[in-house]
């Protein structure tokens, strides 16, 4: 199975792309993981979209279109996920007659500074995934708090109880994207 990797985070040296290295790295034998970057998406604009969209919104779109998934690693800002992350979010939902996230597979996980490890962040990005009829993997969680203590200086994942449980948390994202695929299939025939 192919999954999109997304980083909201596009700092060089990102504990949460550091995250999805380490996805890579602990990853199911049946999955492959291929982050992208998001970071050169242009702000989203309804004119640009009703002039066709931008070759790199394009390109991204149909990266979200060719997965079975999406594994999205954020930080948390202001008690919320990152803007350059709902700017992804909403270049892939238009046109909403498309459709492209309906349904669409989605994990959540992300690292932190500080003590909450991305709860709130992880929350807000639920509500909007709602919305888009999006379908979650809701448990296990991956919140990562005190990212720096996690990481070392080249960004391995070196906790054992966090390697542990985010390679549950992939089996389990694993079992969900096969569940919705059964799913899928069933209502076709």
């Amino acid at each position: 199975m192919n999954i999109l990797g997304i980083s909201g985070s596009i700092r060089e040296k990102s504990h949460n792309t550091a995250l999805l290295k380490a996805a890579q790295e602990l990853k199911p034998d049946d999955m492959e993981i291929e982050i992208y970057s998001i970071g050169d998406l242009p702000l989203y604009n309804g004119d640009l979209e009703k002039n066709g969209f931008p070759d790199n919104v394009q390109k991204f779109k149909d990266k979200v279109s060719g997965s079975d998934g999406l594994l999205i690693a954020s930080p948390e800002y202001n008690y919320s996920f990152t803007g350059i992350l709902k700017n992804a979010i909403d270049w892939a939902s238009r046109p909403p007659s498309e459709g492209l996230l309906k349904k669409k597979p989605f994990a959540l996980m992300g690292v932190s500074g500080g003590m909450s490890g991305t709860i709130r962040s992880q929350m807000h990005f639920r509500q909007i995934a709602a919305h888009l009829d999006m379908t979650a993997l809701n448990k296990p969680e991956v919140y990562i708090p005190f990212g720096g203590k996690k990481f070392d200086e080249h960004g391995n994942l070196t906790d054992e109880a966090t390697r542990e449980n985010l390679q549950k948390f992939l089996e389990a994202f694993s079992k969900l994207i096969y569940s919705v695929s059964e799913e899928t299939q069933a209502a076709i025939n």
